[in-house]
């Protein structure tokens, strides 16, 4: 029996850009409207592709809303991917912060359409955060144990710092518009985003690394 032929790269890259707009579009419209309210036939128009093409790459809108989602907590996770015993516990950490609260300041709508999937309970994302969040969390556990093993973190329970860190820096995502309206200051502000960097940095490592003994 005779196989289809792949599709030359060049098809492939403008089948993946398409792709692409039409999750950008997506998530556009889902962190302003919600799953419920944005409309097939609204992301389309503005990703620029009819609805039988948008149709073609994503079968159904919660299809195509779960992926934007499985995007969003790939780009987050990321970072903590990169985590491993064999690197320095506060350079880890401190660049970590430094990523996570550049990715609050450039994807600011990922980010509210995140939160809003967390708060209504996560109906569709469940079964991921359940399956490829934990496991990840539970190696990257392990990992801090190593390093306050080797006395380089003060002892404190790896998922609560984790999800410390996860909530401190997209804290300047969710709450964007409360910020700004005590600071008058955005992430955008480059002297904000290096004092925001610098701030978090020292209050997180300042609790987790460890203090010399005073001399008895």
């Amino acid at each position: 029996m005779s196989q289809t032929p792949n599709p030359p790269p060049g098809r492939r890259a403008t089948s993946e850009a398409r792709k692409q707009r039409i999750r950008d579009a997506a998530l556009s419209l889902f962190s302003q409207f919600g799953l419920r309210g944005a409309s097939l036939d609204a992301i389309a128009e503005q990703a620029g592709v009819s609805k039988t093409n948008l149709l073609y790459y994503f079968v159904s809108k919660e299809a195509l809303y779960v992926e934007v989602l499985q995007q969003i907590l790939d780009s987050w996770l990321e970072p903590m991917r990169a985590f491993n015993a064999d690197q320095a516990a506060h350079e880890a950490i401190a660049n970590y912060i430094c990523i996570k609260v550049a990715l609050a300041r450039d994807h600011v709508q990922a980010s509210r359409l995140f939160c809003l999937e967390m708060i209504q309970g996560a109906p569709l994302l469940k079964a991921v955060l359940e399956g490829e969040l934990r496991q990840l969390v539970e190696e990257k556990s392990q990992v801090i144990e190593a390093w306050i093993e080797r006395g380089q973190l003060s002892p404190v329970d790896p998922h609560h710092l984790i999800y410390l860190l996860w909530g401190t820096t997209q804290h300047y995502a969710d709450f964007a518009t409360q910020i700004e309206a005590i600071s008058g200051q955005t992430l955008l502000d480059p002297e904000f985003f290096e004092a925001t960097v610098d701030n978090i940095q020292r209050i997180v490592l300042n609790g987790l690394l460890p203090r010399p003994r005073s001399p008895e």
